[in-house]
């Protein structure tokens, strides 16, 4: 039985809050240290898979011979052996990227030099050995390679310019055929219809040229081959023209592996996506993410700010306030596919038709702004966060104290100049915490991206080069929806796996470097507006 000295001390260390104190604390770092576990675990698993690994070659008891990266083992259980999983790519001839070996089968494991890891454009990497070139006299040596494909690349290079040609010839065909269609429909004179065929016929003959000149270069290009064979001494043909790259990684040295691995890296961050965006780089992803957060935030932050400053300055109080505030915080709450349905309906089908009936009638049925693109998309992730921004808005000019405007009042500024030069510089810090939540939260958002404009593989940008150079009607890509469909649409989910992780943590850092000069900017902001300094 404790004795009423204990009783006391007891009443007072709870009277004092410090176990409250070391509670909260405790919950803090258990956050903190969840989210570096979490950013440590995506870093390591995508990360990791762009370093060259070392590649063995396995020798089983039965004679068989297998050649790979070794991307995992599984211990021993009590009727199974241990066994490694291999990654050893050639899906073209196994219909498979990785093999479990039983670890009691091997025989004898090496790491040859003349190893060579195939990064291609399909069927994925190719790991095996050169044989030998057949346009090159037999050459069977790595240097002959190296300059067989070296060769190969400045004739990519020709053929990307007649690439650039026809993109070119492309839209100016595109853009002549849209004003013979307005034409059409207006009842035009036949005369500007005419020229206007003429001109189409033109450029079309133009552009037949080129790409025969194309066909014939690609001929070319791709009648230079190497010959390859993997570790049973199955031999493949691969066409130099389908390869990325091709190293060598048990030759490899440690700069040699480095100088790579930045490589890998910028492809990563500045290439296009390949294979079904299980490989290659991620930029249309990344672009369109970073495009859609900037016309999310364009599009919903001023338009939060001035609801909240109404409902809190200028609204009457009464009923209807009461019940419009009820269902500003009730909106914060809704699932976000409501929001993407909401979006489908209202801003697709209703302003995106009622748009391309006023202004695009000559290309009905094929929409123009009737259907998904970025702008909808980013309207409607706006909607999603105009609640939380119209709530930290109210929050932040709640907290301001009377005085402060009937100071100014009393220095005769208005109404207007108190609230511009006053209440929202002093506001502001809370209203841009507010926005950082509400940025976050939608740059992760998917569900409603997917039926107002998101795609698997977009094939041209909302920027580029053609008049008029934004195009908000455009379909992009986004990092969320990359993890959802290589994830879990992707037919080989384990080769996949890597670039899962490397989105995430791409999106993650992204997120973290918006949230980080916002939170800079409020930062800056409480600074210059802080009460000791008024």
């Amino acid at each position: 039985m404790a004795s009423p000295n204990n009783m006391a001390r007891n009443r007072g260390i709870w009277s004092t809050g410090e176990p409250f104190v070391w509670l909260t604390a405790g919950a803090l770092s258990v956050t903190i240290l969840s989210i570096v576990i979490l950013i440590l675990v995506v870093a390591t698993n995508g990360l990791g898979v762009m370093w060259p690994a070392t590649v063995t070659r396995f020798t089983q008891t039965d004679g068989q011979v297998v050649v790979g990266n070794i991307t995992g083992r599984d211990k021993a259980g009590i009727d199974t052996p241990a066994r490694y999983q291999v990654k050893t790519a050639n899906r073209d001839l196994y219909g498979l990227d990785f093999r479990w070996i039983p670890e009691d089968t091997i025989a004898k494991t090496d790491h040859p030099e003349e190893v060579v890891m195939v990064e291609r454009r399909e069927w994925g990497n190719f790991c095996g050995f050169l044989k030998s070139l057949p346009e090159s006299g037999g050459a069977s040596d790595w240097a002959s390679f190296q300059a067989a494909l070296a060769e190969v690349e400045v004739q990519k290079e020709a053929l990307d310019e007649f690439a650039v040609q026809m993109s070119a010839l492309n839209q100016q065909l595109l853009g002549y055929k849209d004003a013979l269609a307005k034409l059409v429909y207006e009842k035009g004179p036949e005369e500007t219809r005419q020229e206007l065929s003429n001109q189409i016929s033109a450029v079309e003959g133009e552009f037949e040229g080129l790409l025969a000149q194309q066909t014939s270069a690609n001929d070319r290009v791709r009648s230079k081959t190497a010959i390859f064979a993997d570790g049973s001494g199955t031999e493949q043909t691969i066409v130099l023209a389908d390869i990325v790259r091709a190293y060598q990684p048990n030759a490899m040295g440690a700069l040699a592996k480095s100088s790579f691995y930045m490589e890998k890296l910028w492809e990563l961050i500045f290439d296009e996506p390949r294979e079904s965006n299980t490989e290659g780089g991620l930029f249309p992803a990344i672009f369109g993410t970073i495009i859609l957060i900037f016309l999310m935030s364009v599009l919903s932050f001023p338009l939060g700010v001035i609801a909240g400053v109404y409902l809190r300055l200028y609204a009457k109080n009464g009923p209807l306030l009461y019940v419009v505030r009820i269902a500003v915080n009730n909106l914060a709450g809704i699932p976000s596919i409501v929001y993407g349905i909401f979006g489908l309906g209202f801003f697709v089908y209703g302003i995106g038709g009622s748009i391309d009936s006023l202004f695009y009638p000559h290309r009905l049925p094929t929409p123009t702004f009737g259907t998904g693109g970025i702008l909808w998309a980013s309207l409607t992730l706006g909607l999603l966060t105009v609640p939380v921004v119209i709530v930290a808005t109210e929050e932040g000019l709640g907290s301001i104290p009377r005085s402060m405007r009937e100071g100014s009042y009393a220095l005769g500024a208005t109404r207007f100049q108190t609230l511009v030069r006053v209440l929202l510089p002093m506001a502001a810090p809370g209203i841009m915490t507010g926005f950082i939540l509400a940025m976050a939260r939608a740059a992760g958002e998917v569900a409603p991206l997917m039926i107002t404009g998101v795609v698997k593989l977009a094939p041209t940008l909302p920027v580029d080069g053609n008049f008029p150079y934004f195009h908000l009607e455009r379909k992009f890509m986004h990092l969320g929806f990359h993890i959802f469909d290589i994830g879990f649409q992707s037919p080989n989910v384990e080769a996949a796996k890597p670039m899962v992780f490397v989105t995430t943590l791409l999106l993650v850092l992204i997120v973290m470097i918006m949230s980080s000069v916002a939170i800079y900017l409020r930062n800056q902001i409480r600074k210059r507006h802080s009460v000791t300094h008024l």
